[in-house]
Parts: C-alpha cells; sequence; structure tokens
C-alpha cells in the first residue's frame, strides 16, 4: 500500500513538473553575407544637347533674285562647294561702270599732266604767274585721287560680283532651304537662305546645378578647372533611345559663370563623329564615371529605412543581430555604396530582416551564390 502511494506521488509531481517548463525560443534561420572591399564604378547621367562644331547661317551679302539652288537639303558639301547663284547681271554692269569712270579718271590725270608739263616752262621764263601752275598741279592731284577712288569702286564692284556665287565656308550638312529658286533675296532678310553644320566632331553641351558642380570639383583631382578637364576620364553619350554611342568622348570646356534663371552651369564634352551618325539638334544623355577604388556595396534589399536614416543589421561573433546606420554615398545597380557605418568584413543580414529584432541571436545559413551584383545605374 505504501508503495502505491509513492508511486502516484511521484507521478503527480512529475506532471506538475511537466506543466510548469517553458518552451525554448526558436532561432530564425537568415542568410548572412560578408561585405568585402571592391573597386566600383558608379554612372551619373545628366541631360544633354548635341550641336555641330560649327552651325552657320548661309546668308546673301547682297540683293537681287536666286538664279540657281546648287545642292538639296541634307546634303554633305565640301569646303569651297557652290551652294547658291544669285543673277550676276546687273553687277557685271556694275562692274563695267566702275572700269568707265575709272577710265574717265585715268584720261583727266593725263589732261592735268599735260596742263602742268606746258604752265612749267612758262612759269620759269616768267610769261605766265607761278599761280597758274600750282593751281594746274592742285588740279593734277585732284585727278589722280579720282582714279584711286575709281579703282576702289572697280574693286567694289568686283566683290559685289563675287558675292553673287555663294559657296561653302566649311564642310558640313545643308539644312533646310527655305528659299526657292526665283525668289528674292537680300541681306536685311530674317529668314537665311539655309544652314550648314559641321559635324565632323559634335559639341555636347549639359548643365550642372551648384551642388553638383561643388561634388564635381571636389570629386576629381586638379587645383584648377583645367587641370581637372585634363585628368578627367573619358565620358559616354546615351543616345534617345538608350544606345550607348560608340565611341568615347572628352569635357574640354566649363562655362564662366552661372546661369542666374535656372542656377546651374554648362559644361560641354567633344566627341568624334567622323561617320556622321550625330547632327546638330540631337539630344541625349552625357554619362560621367566615377571610380571608387575601396568601395563597400550593401544590397538594397538587405537596409531598411527609418526617419530618414539607412540601417542594416549585422551579425556579431555571436550571431547576435544589432541594428546599424550607414551613409550610402550613391547606387550601383541594385546595391548601395555605403560611405560609413559598415567595414571590410563585417556580416549582416542579407535577407528577412522584417522579422529581426534588436539583439536576437540567429542562426546563419550561407548563400550558394553571391548576390551583389554590380550595374550600371
Amino acid at each position: 500500500m505504501k508503495i502505491s502511494i509513492l508511486l502516484l506521488a511521484a507521478l503527480f509531481i512529475g506532471c506538475s513538473s511537466d506543466k510548469g517548463q517553458v518552451a525554448p525560443p526558436v532561432i530564425q534561420s537568415l542568410p548572412v553575407i560578408a561585405l568585402h572591399n571592391s573597386s566600383e564604378t558608379t554612372f551619373t547621367e545628366y541631360p544633354a544637347s548635341i550641336q555641330g562644331a560649327v552651325d552657320l547661317e548661309i546668308r546673301p551679302q547682297i540683293s537681287g533674285s536666286l538664279d540657281k539652288i546648287y545642292v538639296n537639303e541634307g546634303a554633305l558639301v565640301q569646303k569651297g562647294q557652290p551652294l547658291f547663284k544669285i543673277n550676276e547681271l546687273p553687277f557685271k554692269e556694275a562692274v563695267n561702270n566702275a572700269k568707265a569712270q575709272l577710265h574717265a579718271a585715268q584720261a583727266a590725270v593725263i589732261n592735268a599732266q599735260l596742263e602742268v608739263d606746258k604752265l612749267t616752262p612758262l612759269v620759269k621764263n616768267k610769261v605766265v604767274s607761278d599761280f597758274q601752275l600750282k593751281s594746274a598741279k592742285a588740279t593734277l592731284q585732284s585727278a589722280q585721287a579720282s582714279v584711286e577712288q575709281a579703282k576702289a569702286g572697280v574693286a567694289t564692284a568686283n566683290i559685289n560680283l563675287g558675292y553673287t556665287l555663294i559657296k561653302a565656308p566649311v564642310t558640313g550638312y545643308v539644312g533646310r532651304l527655305p528659299k526657292k529658286q526665283g525668289s528674292l533675296v537680300g541681306t536685311a532678310d530674317v529668314t537665311p537662305l539655309t544652314q550648314l553644320s559641321d559635324a565632323h566632331e559634335v559639341h555636347v553641351y549639359f548643365s550642372l546645378g551648384e551642388d553638383d558642380f561643388i561634388n564635381f570639383n571636389a570629386t576629381y583631382p586638379g587645383k584648377t578647372i583645367t587641370e581637372r578637364l585634363k585628368k578627367l576620364p573619358g565620358v559616354s553619350l546615351v543616345l534617345a533611345d538608350r544606345t550607348v554611342y560608340a565611341q568615347e568622348g572628352k569635357i574640354d570646356m566649363v562655362d564662366g559663370q552661372f546661369d542666374k534663371q535656372t542656377g546651374s552651369i554648362a559644361l560641354r564634352a567633344t566627341f568624334p563623329n567622323n561617320q556622321g551618325l550625330l547632327r546638330s539638334g540631337n539630344t541625349g544623355k552625357l554619362r560621367l564615371s566615377l571610380n571608387h577604388p575601396d568601395a563597400i556595396l550593401v544590397p538594397q534589399s538587405s537596409t531598411i529605412e527609418i526617419q530618414d536614416k539607412m540601417f542594416v543589421y549585422t551579425v556579431d561573433a555571436g550571431n547576435k543581430v544589432s541594428k546599424t546606420p550607414i551613409t550610402v554615398l550613391t547606387t550601383s545597380g541594385t546595391n548601395y555604396l555605403v560611405k560609413e557605418g559598415v567595414k571590410s568584413g563585417d556580416k549582416i543580414v542579407f535577407d528577412g530582416i522584417d522579422k529581426l529584432k534588436e539583439g536576437e541571436v540567429i542562426k546563419p545559413e550561407k548563400l550558394k551564390e553571391e548576390p551583389i551584383k554590380t550595374a550600371l545605374r
């Protein structure tokens, strides 16, 4: 009987102790990655406009009737190639008239010289007064001046005759042709005969705001703008269809002052264009690269933003997590380039951070593939 009572008591005590036990907490298994230094290149794009190396308005320097148009719209012309012909007949007659005036002036010189030659011996013999000889010499000088004036008139007439044939001042592409054959053209016309764009190389203009310009000066080496431009890496041109132009360009100009209206400063990059793929008036985006030799990359999916601050969960040697603030420098693909907060060798939770609490202990899982992959911005 005593044995039975003892067994029942032991059973009761065992059941009571089982009910008082608390189940141990479940440790989460989460993927963890180690951070490493790496050399990364990031890209920033700026809206840009494209202009030819030389963009000229072709205008007449005389007034007259447009007789001939030698080129078509969009044609590539060479320097010195004829473009337009203005009716030359009035200008040929102007040359003939100027030559006639020159001949008359030359005849007047001969006549004045004869008068001087006639009066010179008479004055020596005191047959006539010295005043008559001086008057004849003055007439001779006036006639000689008239000859010079007539020669200038002939030269001017020939220049105007030359203006009837309008030639290409540079090699380039012809723009629109608003004037048709037979139209009256003149120097006061609002619309030019055409526009000529020399696009063997093109200038790509883009702008930086004040903050970007300060960062530009701080980022790239050099004490002066000239030194920085020499050391700048090549730049790329992203076309309207998002393809990248095959040849690199070089930034070679920074404007002398900020635009008061926009608060930005203009920069220029020059690109070769031997195949003529780019035309004046094109638009695109200029892509500026920046190298980061000791960059720390953190996947964006491994971060959490709280009150405009970015955090990651670091894992210590005891697998205890800690919410750590980081300072983001820029982005590279799906990753952040981190300036401060973490260093090479630190371990962070890669995924599942929405389930974590400060100070929680986890079971780290190693990823099979490296999750950090850089891409163009």
